[in-house]
């Protein structure tokens, strides 16, 4: 009989049969077991809930794997009127053939919604049959639309709250979930309560080796998607987690930063064009303020303040993270902000300086770093590096106010830049063998006069 389910087949081939008559339909007590799944429906006279003229409600109990779903008929009867061994009404009077019509209905509608579960391949259980009974199923929630409208709020708030970078990182990894979803399931979307702990690690696997993303890459594309998966356990529309056991780790990478002779190298520098002598100026304002591109693009002259020191400072905010940052101004600084305070371009946008497109200014800085004859792949970001690494806490600069200059929430974020910091290793060690070795020669010189 193929996947039909033998009892829906029996009753169907009884209906052509004997037409709706009472001798069809004896069987009340529904046993089938299939693709693993025990369905058991009872009806019974419950005398707990008796009414007032003593009459009893009639209860269907239906019954899936050992979980149970009991509900009213809202239909009454006289307990002696009630069969517990046929789960009927006893009698052919008009109230008999009126309740037993109503239970007979009852029973093919549980084989017609077992049938239909088993057709569209839909797991049996308790929770199917009884939204399919009371109509209470939630409308399916599917993954794309959820992640385009998480998308579309983030278009919404650039400028205010997100950059458009943002926007167009998740775009990518939406576009990447999109084309996982037709490689891995052939479909163009699924159902949100589809997503587990194997749809994670198949679409890691899928990022690693058929879009061929690095480690971190592929890390950030999941992470990506989890703030999709944290939008939909706030809303309550998924019960469980499939993050709850999956891991994974970002590997440290090595932070390009300019060392302070590659610095002079690009402050002597005499480009002979404006354009990349302005590119130069706003990228050395990075590299003594610590501030990201998108941070340099936002100052106006209000940013700029008189400190703690009663000298002037930078307060601002990190876009990326919305963190604190004060910054005193350095000479270096000073003097890139007097260049610039009558720029056309910045009068006229309200801006501390005259920046370029992010995109502008990279293409720039690899044309500075071949005049410059810097063998490294220059972009804005490794000013902030720079900052942090050479400018700060290879002078001396604690870590402590590094950080706080840097915008970082955490410390250990800083902690990345001091790693790398091998000159000042070396410079800190060479002390330590200096006083050593004076040791070394001062014992040998003592135990040679001895002799």
């Amino acid at each position: 009989m193929g996947g039909v389910n033998p009892l829906v087949y029996k009753n169907h081939l009884l209906n052509i049969l004997f037409g709706d008559k009472p001798y069809c339909k004896l069987m009340y007590n529904l046993k089938v077991t299939k693709m693993n799944v025990k369905t058991t429906l009872h009806f019974y006279a419950k005398s707990t809930k008796a009414n007032s003229q003593g009459l009893f409600p009639i209860y269907v109990r239906l019954t899936v794997d050992g979980q149970r779903f009991e509900y009213s008929t809202k239909k009454f009867v006289d307990p002696s009127k009630w069969s517990s061994e046929l789960s009927k009404m006893k009698g052919n009077s008009e109230e008999a053939r009126s309740i037993n019509s109503l239970l007979d209905f009852t029973r093919n509608r549980i084989n017609e919604i077992q049938f239909e579960l088993l057709k569209d391949g839909l797991n049996v259980t308790i929770e199917e049959f009884k939204n399919k009974i009371q109509g209470t199923k939630e409308r399916t929630r599917t993954l794309i639309p959820i992640f385009q409208d998480h998308n579309n709020k983030i278009k919404a708030l650039i400028g205010k709250e997100y950059a458009s970078g943002t926007l167009e990182r998740y775009e990518t990894s939406l576009k990447h979930t999109k084309d996982f979803l037709i490689w891995k399931h052939n479909l163009e979307d699924i159902d949100i309560l589809k997503i587990d702990h194997a749809f994670i690690t198949d679409y890691e696997f899928y990022l690693r080796t058929v879009r061929n993303c690095a480690n971190n890459t592929a890390v950030k594309y999941i992470k990506n998607f989890n703030k999709i998966i944290k939008i939909c356990l706030a809303n309550n529309w998924l019960d469980k987690n499939p993050f709850s056991n999956y891991k994974s780790k970002v590997k440290e990478v090595d932070r390009v930063y300019l060392s302070e002779e590659e610095l002079q190298e690009i402050i002597n520098k005499d480009f002979g064009t404006d354009r990349l002598s302005l590119v130069r100026d706003i990228f050395l304002f990075s590299c003594f303020t610590g501030l990201a591109y998108i941070d340099v693009k936002n100052l106006t002259k209000s940013h700029i303040s008189i400190g703690i020191d009663g000298e002037k400072w930078i307060f601002t905010h990190r876009q990326k993270t919305e963190s604190a940052s004060k910054i005193p101004i350095l000479p270096v600084t000073q003097m890139i902000i007097d260049k610039y305070e009558n720029h056309p371009q910045a009068l006229n946008q309200n801006r501390l300086l005259p920046i370029l497109s992010n995109q502008k200014m990279n293409a720039y800085l690899k044309e500075i770093a071949g005049v410059c004859k810097i063998n490294k792949e220059l972009t804005f970001h490794i000013a902030r590096h720079t900052f942090a690494t050479t400018v700060t806490l290879t002078n001396g600069v604690p870590i402590e106010s590094v950080s706080k200059m840097l915008g970082h929430k955490n410390l250990r974020t800083t902690q990345h830049y001091a790693k790398v910091l091998d000159k000042k290793v070396s410079e800190d060690m060479k002390m330590l063998k200096e006083k050593f070795s004076n040791r070394l020669i001062n014992n040998e010189l003592k135990t040679t006069s001895n002799k």
